[in-house]
């Protein structure tokens, strides 16, 4: 079996990078609106800019997919 999928886009712009985040680390503004969380997960554009904070990597994924973006996951 050598099928080959495209899992990535060929344009580079449309990849998103979700990445966990200590809440700790975030501004108090952030951390206040964290609801208790201890970890959060980022979802950044191929530039670093940060696109959203989301409270699982499941929903950061799901978020990516949704707005025509390839998710992968940045340790």
């Amino acid at each position: 079996m050598d099928t080959k999928y495209d899992f990535l886009p060929l344009n580079e712009d449309r990849i998103a990078y979700v990445r966990p985040v200590v809440v700790a680390d975030l501004p108090r503004e952030l951390q206040d609106q964290a609801g208790g969380a201890q970890l959060v997960y980022a979802v950044h554009n191929s530039d670093g800019e940060r696109l959203a904070l989301v409270k699982d990597k499941r929903l950061a994924f799901v978020l990516a997919r949704q707005n025509d973006l390839a998710p992968v996951h940045v340790h």
